[in-house]
This record gives structure tokens, C-alpha cells and sequence, in this order.
């Protein structure tokens, strides 16, 4: 159940006949209009977005403090006691997802990036923050998913969710509703998607105010962030990697990849398998010009970060030079990480 300001919002379209993407839709459309979520994104749009980075000589960063990063399709639950700072960004039509327990400040979050891993999904954000407490009251932010087309037009109307008119609103939509179906309280603090997160570039192009969020695991203050490649750790390269593996992998569909252990503060890479035919076909895409690769392999192409060729090429080439699976995942093992006493993380 959503509760918005501590009122319960109540989906008036719930028992009609209206499809299942059509209720979602209404119901995203009632919550981000109403007024306390309006002036949460205001306030949101005026924060200065924190610039997270471990360059060495760069005399601002600091690595004293604990963070955990999160890359699209994967999800982390984080003990305020072991992190201080756990974030994501990249998302322009993906939504960062923030659950955090009240009580506890066990604090969730997940990059999410399609409609068909959101229900199983939040039950594997849940499966800690709960901690055994169905009744505890959990805080609920979401960042990204800009207005990639005009939601007037996108009402539900097309069809399921299989087959969206844009790629942001279908998932967006499937997230507030699957957190108003289920029964845990869900309080509603920032709804910073679409229409609030969304600007025009200097060719008139939509496109993302923010793309990413940074959570304070004690204080649960929530800000907009960017990460750089030396945040964005550990094991970069494998773990962009995994997320079009698991495509391939049945035992993966409809899930998030579990990649951090809440117990012990460690990164648990779990093996992933490539075929010759992933290698083939990246080699092939490893010929195209910048503009073709941004046409090609992005779901908001005018709207990625100026890094956004770099990475494909940089996950490419990893393949072409590795393109054995088992050389980076010896004797099948997860390849594991963890943190150092100056806020590093190690391999084991």
C-alpha cells in the first residue's frame, strides 16, 4: 500500500474494468500530481548534485567513507552500520529505486530497467530491509525514468507492457502500482520521474534533469548524483557484462542480480557465461561510428552521458580479448571483493 504525506492513497480504478496497465497509469498520474510529491520535486531540483569520485588527485574526493554502487539491473540492501552511501546512476529511462526501512535504516536500492523484473524484483529488495517486521513503515524514493515521450498520449490505452510506447513510462507505471498491491507500508518521499526529471538540451531534446541518487544509509537524506569511473566499483567492466548475460541466463529472468552481501560488506560476483555468438556479434557492433552505437544500443539515445560510447567499447573489447568466460571466472568461483581500510575495495 502507497501512502503519500501519511495518508494512504486509494486506487479508485482498482476494482474497474479498466486493464492492468491503465489502473497503473491512473494511479502514477494521481501520486506524482499531488501537491506533497510536486513540492518534493522541487525541492529535489534544487539540490546541487553530489559528484561521487576516489581519484586520488582530486583533492575533494574522499574515500573515507563506505559506499556501495549499483549498476542498471542490479540491486544491493545495505547495513548502516557497514555503508555509509549507497547510490546508482545512468538512468535515463531506467528508475533508481530507494526502499528504506524507518526503524532500522536498512536501506534498499535497485536500478531498475524493465517492467517484467519489478514484482520479483522488490521482493528481493525486501527479503532484509524487512527484517521479519511486515508492519515496519519504509521510506520510498524513486530517480530517473524521464519523460522519453509525451504521457498524454501514453495512457495505457496501447496495450500491456510488452509492447510500451516509450520506454520510461511502462516502468514507472509498473513500479507504483506493484507497490500499491502489495501489503507493507510504502511512504512515498520522492517521485523525481518523468515529467519533474525531465528538461530540454540545447537541441530541444528531452532529456534527463538527473540521472542518478545518492541515499545517506543513517540519516536517509536522499540527493541527485553522478559517479565517475573510479566509483563506479568494483569489477566495472564484468559486472556491465553480466547485465547482457543474464539475458541469456533463465535463471536470472524476471530478477535483479544480487552482487552485494549485506552481511559481510563484500561483492559477490556471481559467475556469468558468454557465448562465441555474444563475441561475434560485439565485434560486429565494435565497427560502428559513435553516432550508429548510440542508435543502436541505447533506449534514450539523445539523453546518454557523454561516457556512454566509451563504456560500450570498453565492455567490448574486454570480450574480444576474453572471450573464454571461464578465464575470468576460474573453476566457475564468484570473484570477490572487499573493502579495505582506506574505502577501497580489494580482490580476494
Amino acid at each position: 500500500m502507497i501512502y503519500v504525506g501519511g495518508v494512504p492513497v486509494l486506487d479508485e480504478n482498482s476494482s474497474s474494468s479498466l486493464s492492468s496497465s491503465s489502473q497503473g497509469s491512473s494511479l502514477l498520474l494521481d501520486v506524482m500530481s499531488h501537491p506533497v510529491i510536486t513540492l518534493a520535486s522541487d525541492s529535489f531540483k534544487n539540490l546541487e548534485e553530489k559528484n561521487v569520485s576516489f581519484d586520488e588527485s582530486d583533492s575533494e574526493s574522499s574515500t573515507k567513507d563506505r559506499y556501495v554502487y549499483i549498476f542498471q539491473r542490479e540491486f544491493a540492501v545495505v547495513n548502516p552500520a557497514l555503508v555509509d552511501f549507497v547510490g546508482t546512476d545512468e538512468a535515463t529511462t531506467c528508475v533508481g529505486l530507494v526502499i528504506r526501512n524507518r526503524k532500522s535504516g536498512m536501506t534498499s536500492v535497485a536500478h531498475m530497467d524493465s517492467p517484467e523484473i519489478v514484482d520479483l524484483g522488490i521482493s528481493q529488495m525486501l527479503s532484509l530491509v524487512l527484517e521479519d517486521d511486515v508492519d515496519a513503515e519504509l521510506d520510498v524514493h524513486m530517480v530517473g525514468g524521464y519523460e522519453d515521450v509525451d504521457i498524454k498520449n501514453a495512457d495505457g490505452s496501447g496495450g500491456d507492457y510488452a509492447k510500451p510506447e516509450g520506454y520510461s513510462f511502462p516502468l514507472c507505471c509498473k513500479l507504483v502500482e506493484t507497490l500499491q498491491k502489495r501489503r507493507e507500508y510504502f511512504h512515498i518521499q520522492t517521485l523525481f520521474i518523468l515529467g519533474h526529471n525531465t528538461k530540454l538540451d540545447a537541441q530541444a531534446n528531452t532529456c534527463p534533469i538527473f540521472n542518478g541518487c545518492l541515499v545517506n544509509t543513517s540519516t536517509g537524506a536522499i540527493f541527485p548524483a553522478s559517479f565517475d569511473r573510479t566509483s563506479r566499483c568494483p569489477d566495472e567492466i564484468v559486472r556491465r557484462i553480466r547485465v547482457s548475460s543474464s539475458f541469456l541466463d533463465s535463471s536470472w529472468k524476471g530478477k535483479l542480480l544480487d552482487t552485494y552481501d549485506t552481511k559481510t560488506d563484500r561483492f559477490i560476483i556471481a559467475p556469468c557465461r558468454w557465448t562465441m555468438r555474444l563475441v561475434e556479434y560485439v565485434w560486429e557492433l565494435n565497427q560502428l561510428s559513435d553516432e550508429e552505437i548510440l542508435t543502436n544500443c541505447s533506449t534514450s539515445p539523445s539523453a546518454e552521458g557523454p561516457d556512454f560510447v566509451d563504456n560500450s567499447r570498453r565492455i567490448w573489447e574486454y570480450l574480444l580479448k576474453h572471450p573464454d568466460w571461464s578465464k575470468t571466472f576460474p573453476k566457475r568461483q564468484p570473484r570477490v571483493f572487499e573493502r579495505t581500510v582506506d574505502g577501497h575495495w580489494k580482490k580476494c
